[in-house]
């Protein structure tokens, strides 16, 4: 507790910092190449295209059972797990990709995952406008629901966090952590419902379903936008959440701290 209030304060007292970090490494990922910004959204759109085409051409057509058309309960789906693999993945490698700054004493090597997922955190806004817009051309109005997101950003930026914690500091010493990252983000994105409705799978291996804390999350954007239902309604979904989240945070952090001091003996 001691080390997480003094990780507070770090973070309050470099706001600035960190802020900068997060746009120089947004600018080197994406501002370098002729067409810039375009790559941010290319890759995550065309894949919504791709998809939707797939399943509501060639596997299924028309609209859901409650009347939301395809193409919008999709996206709210397909939208949070592009957050979450885009920060889980560069979180993993966040500690290597700016090995420069580990070694300097007075820099806080904690911050690195944050600074990977605050850069991932702007791609997503950005597709999270697109899906606002998206569901107002279909018709639909602005609802004091949509403002339960910033709850899931929240809650999937502190997943993130303790994620990337534990990947990122045996990233250093373990090089095919990166490649399994890569492995258990794709078998996710189909274990995940994404594009299939949790309604499919019977009621009693609904619990199967809480170990994914990215199950409750893309639901949570569902409830925000189709559903119109209260995260505080699902008490037992955010509960199952809460502890696993929780639970990988903690982790993340002890393992973080316990591995930090080699990190420089290493990079």
């Amino acid at each position: 507790m001691k080390e997480f209030k003094k990780f507070i304060m770090h973070l309050k007292e470099n706001n600035k910092l960190i802020f900068t970090l997060i746009i120089n490494d947004f600018k080197k990922q994406y501002l370098g190449s002729y067409l810039g910004l375009f790559w941010a959204f290319a890759q995550p759109l065309t894949y919504i295209i791709v998809i939707w085409f797939v399943f509501t051409f060639g596997f299924r057509h028309g609209d859901n059972p409650d009347g939301t058309p395809f193409f919008l309960w999709l996206i709210t789906g397909m939208i949070p797990w592009f957050f979450f693999a885009d920060g889980f993945n560069s979180g993993t490698n966040a500690i290597i990709s700016n090995a420069f700054l580990v070694k300097k004493v007075a820099f806080r090597v904690s911050v690195l995952p944050i600074i990977q997922i605050g850069s991932a955190f702007l791609i997503h806004m950005a597709l999270v406008l697109f899906l606002l817009v998206a569901f107002m051309l279909y018709g639909y109005a602005p609802s004091l629901y949509w403002l339960q997101i910033i709850y899931y950003l929240l809650a999937t930026i502190f997943l993130l966090l303790g994620l990337s914690w534990l990947t990122s500091s045996i990233r250093v010493f373990v090089k095919d952590v990166s490649n399994l990252i890569l492995v258990i983000i794709q078998v996710g994105f189909w274990a995940t419902p994404i594009f299939w409705q949790v309604d499919k799978i019977p009621q009693k291996y609904h619990f199967i379903l809480n170990l994914n804390p990215m199950s409750y999350i893309i639901q949570g954007y569902r409830d925000t936008f189709i559903n119109h239902v209260w995260f505080w309604e699902r008490q037992i979904d955010s509960f199952y959440f809460a502890c696993i989240s929780l639970a990988v945070f903690v982790l993340g952090a002890t393992v973080f701290r316990r591995l930090r001091p080699h990190f420089g003996d290493v990079l």
